[in-house]
């Protein structure tokens, strides 16, 4: 790993990122609030559960998105702009259709155009800078700004889910594939159990011991399974749908998070 994959890694893992993480518990307020493991006397076991469960099913259904979005965007140097945009546009309405609930397109869509945002507004060189921007940076610039516009539109033509702005933003960073996909899950990870935190079900300590002890295990237990996985078949000829494309695991989680909207009172917007 560089230098600056380290630096990039730092920034990108900042819990101070404007991303709009803390409005989503991916399913767990709605898990509590339904009663599951209310009998419980460890919390903390039902958290580390939780935290399981959902990454074994985010890893299969996010990340071949996350990848072909990265891919995609590496091609613009040899590729036009337009075409970038419509293959992006073809991956983040793929992810709208296979993600099965409201609450989670939602949370999904407002972390992605917050990751744009993020890039235009914090990570673009300011004005002051020693150093100039390189043609490559301007032409990812471009892209972002352009894509930007598109799922701001209301016509429906992109929708900005957070894992294809993730795939987007680390290739424009540079970071490589492998440290986007791993970095990817372990935020996952990180908020949920910053809204475990957040509702009470265990303390700050608690979750640190988690993030240190426990969840490292789980994410590259995930990537061992899903790394390769992609979206589409992208020209590989041997893309198979069934064993090779995404899919999701864990109905009841899905099912747990499409109930959100309906607690009498909630402290997440999704």
């Amino acid at each position: 790993m560089t230098d600056r994959e380290s630096h990039l890694l730092l920034l990108l893992s900042d819990s101070n990122l404007p991303t709009g993480s803390f409005v989503a518990s991916s399913g767990l307020e709605s898990f509590l609030t339904h009663g599951f493991g209310a009998g419980s006397a460890n919390k903390l076991d039902l958290v580390t559960t939780f935290v399981r469960d959902s990454l074994s099913t985010y890893a299969p259904s996010a990340l071949p998105f996350v990848s072909d979005a990265y891919m995609t965007t590496l091609r613009l140097e040899e590729t036009d702009e337009s075409q970038i945009l419509a293959d992006l546009e073809t991956i983040d309405a793929l992810y709208e259709s296979m993600t099965l609930n409201h609450v989670a397109r939602r949370a999904s869509a407002a972390q992605g155009v917050a990751l744009l945002t993020l890039y235009s507004k914090g990570f673009s060189r300011p004005p002051n800078s020693s150093g100039t921007e390189t043609a490559a940076e301007k032409l990812l610039s471009a892209l972002i700004a352009s894509y930007k516009r598109r799922v701001r539109q209301s016509d429906g033509s992109a929708f900005g889910h957070l894992p294809i702005c993730w795939g987007v933003i680390c290739a424009a960073l540079g970071l490589s594939l492998e440290r986007t996909q791993h970095l990817h899950l372990f935020l996952h990870a990180r908020a949920l159990l910053s809204a475990a935190v957040r509702l009470n079900a265990i303390g700050p300590y608690a979750a640190q011991q988690l993030l240190l002890h426990t969840v490292n295990g789980f994410v590259e237990a995930q990537l061992s399974k899903c790394a390769r996985l992609r979206a589409r078949a992208g020209g590989n000829k041997d893309w198979d749908e069934t064993q090779d494309g995404p899919t999701n695991t864990w109905p009841l989680g899905e099912l747990l998070a499409a109930r959100h909207d309906l607690q009498h009172s909630r402290i997440f917007n999704s």
